[in-house]
């Protein structure tokens, strides 16, 4: 391959990271489809959150770089000229839990309208094993017009980013990569071993690598199930869920998973994947789908926790004024996509209460297109609340004045397990 010149598809919570991250050793064009997106990139302004804007601001161009440098653009045609592709736009699941690869596809035409012979398309995006060369090959052969492993390459590296967190970021990470054929694995796991100080894992075929990926979040969503269903019987026995759990991790090989609500770009999406590549060739998934009708109930559970625990403290339900601290799907993090907090919301509201989102971390306009629901960055003023809900540990929630918010009668529900003055929890 001559010089390396790489194009970016999908600067969102993994894309950008990635982008700034080689831009630091390569000519990096970022393309993304959302104008309002690069208009903030281009002012070294990240969103997100996961860049900050002295390391964005390092790596910034004007214009296309010829040397180290990233130009985020919204046009596609800036990415000819490009040798080297990586993709990074979201796979969400429609309604039905179905894979929703659109984006995906239109990605691939994208790239195929400047794909050049000897260029190599690596995919990143959470798939099922088998569509990097199912269903993204054939796009890129025909919209080039060019012959997989005869006049370009294709490759798979899973994203491991964790949104929020500071220490484990995309450099920090283990990199597993794969590649059509031998020789395209190796010049695509060396491109990611030059920037990755954590190195890389070459995994024997793209289909290994796809299926290691949506395993990984199975596995997490899995445990997570089990321990929301403990917090279930040991309710009923009245017991503490945490105290159980703290006595429990005193052996060495216990895997200390807490109950929540999960939800997010990955964990309560990875196993549709799975699942759905499975029924395909006709086994259905007992556990694997057992764990997600768990934890994907578990929003409307935890309302109706909450409303049992205002009856019995003679509150009433209809008109009553409920605050609840945090709608992003983890803490520390702007993300919403996939929040589950929003379903224990929907719950409530079809009890008539009114409800109160503060997030000091969501942006109230991506809350809004997003899930429709009004919130705000600032805490009330001068409002009290018949019960206040602990829906995400953000730090700004550890030393929250819930006395400020408390009617006399008021009660407080802590999902996450951190206030002191909690009347109920997970």
């Amino acid at each position: 391959m001559a010089k390396i010149k790489i194009g970016i598809v999908g600067l969102g919570y993994v894309g950008l990271p990635l982008a700034r991250l080689f831009a630091t050793k390569y000519p990096v064009i970022g393309y993304d489809i959302d104008p309002s997106r690069i208009r903030t990139l281009r002012t070294g302004s990240d969103r997100t959150l996961e860049i900050s804007e002295e390391s964005l601001n390092k790596v910034l161009t004007h214009e296309p770089p010829v040397a180290a440098g990233l130009y985020p653009s919204e046009n596609e045609e800036d990415l000819k000229g490009c040798n080297f592709f990586i993709v990074t736009v979201p796979t969400p699941v429609d309604e039905t839990n179905k894979p929703d690869l659109t984006k995906l596809y239109r990605a691939s035409e994208t790239i195929g309208k400047f794909l050049e012979k000897g260029d190599i398309v690596v995919y990143e995006s959470t798939v099922y094993p088998g569509a990097t060369e199912e269903e993204c090959a054939p796009i890129l052969e025909r919209e080039s017009g060019l012959k997989l492993n005869t006049d370009f390459f294709i490759g798979y590296s899973p994203e491991r980013m964790n949104p929020g967190d500071k220490e484990h970021t995309v450099d920090k990470i283990l990199k597993v990569t794969s590649g059509s054929t031998v020789e395209a694995a190796k010049k695509i796991d060396t491109l990611y071993k030059s920037v990755v100080t954590a190195g890389t894992y070459l995994a024997p075929s793209i289909k290994v690598a796809e299926a290691a990926k949506v395993i990984e979040n199975s596995q997490r969503d899995i445990n997570i199930a089990f321990v929301n269903e403990l917090s279930k019987i040991f309710h009923l026995m009245d017991i503490d869920t945490k105290d159980v759990l703290e006595a429990a991790a005193t052996k060495w090989n216990f895997l200390p998973f807490k109950p929540g609500l999960v939800g997010g770009h990955c964990i309560g999406v990875d196993p549709y994947y799975l699942a759905q590549k499975a029924q395909e060739y006709g086994y259905h998934p007992e556990i694997i789908l057992a764990g997600r009708r768990m934890n994907d109930g578990m929003g409307k559970y935890v309302a109706s926790q909450i409303v049992k625990l205002m009856v019995k403290n003679d509150i009433p339900i209809k008109e009553s004024e409920i605050l609840i601290l945090g709608i992003t799907f983890k803490e520390n993090c702007p993300d919403v996509r996939n929040t589950k907090v929003v379903d224990m919301i929907s719950e409530l509201k079809s009890y008539d209460a009114n409800i109160t989102v503060y997030d000091p971390w969501a942006s109230p306009g991506a809350v809004f297109v997003e899930h429709g629901l009004d919130s705000s960055n600032l805490a009330p003023e001068n409002k009290k609340f018949d019960a206040i809900v602990l829906a995400v540990a953000h730090n700004e929630f550890l030393e929250f004045d819930l006395d400020r918010y408390l009617k006399k009668e008021s009660v407080v529900y802590d999902i996450k397990g951190i206030l002191k003055k909690a009347n109920g929890g997970l």
